[in-house]
């Protein structure tokens, strides 16, 4: 059995800069939808339930509100906030692209977030908070 590949990252702070204390683990990633690029970071949460995709950063790439047929009811602080599935692909670091289903939402004040369902499903993550780090390793598929 061959080892699977593991990338580290830097906590970090929204605006890419390092704070120790208000650093957090943000992972920059490129999502494609139909033929649109966007170059985003997402906020790793293992106390997410669902990806959340951010409203202005479905639209950049390409997707229609009107256009989305199934809608998702969210929990917690976006309980109010309507969502509906997208399914987008994510390039990470040197990784092969994966599938990432996100819950798009009309809120705009909230970051990309990466949550349990799907991307640690995708992703094995170690968090090293001590160490202001943290490590990805894709998970084998099939």
């Amino acid at each position: 059995m061959s080892e699977l590949p593991t990338r580290q990252f830097p906590y970090s702070m929204p605006d890419g800069t390092f704070d120790e204390l208000d650093s957090l683990p943000r992972l920059p990633l490129t999502l494609h939808y139909r033929e649109q690029r966007v170059d985003a970071t997402g906020l790793v949460d293992s106390g997410a339930t669902v990806n959340v995709l951010p409203y202005r950063v479905g639209l950049a790439l390409g997707a229609l509100w009107s256009a989305q047929r199934a809608t998702l009811r969210l929990a917690g602080n976006l309980a109010h906030v309507p969502a509906q599935p997208l399914i987008v692909s994510a390039s990470i670091a040197d990784f092969a692209p994966v599938q990432l289903a996100f819950a798009w939402t009309q809120a705009e004040e909230l970051p990309l977030i990466l949550g349990q369902v799907n991307f640690f499903m995708v992703f094995e993550v170690c968090f090293f908070r001590t160490q202001s780090r943290f490590e990805l390793t894709k998970r084998e598929t099939g």
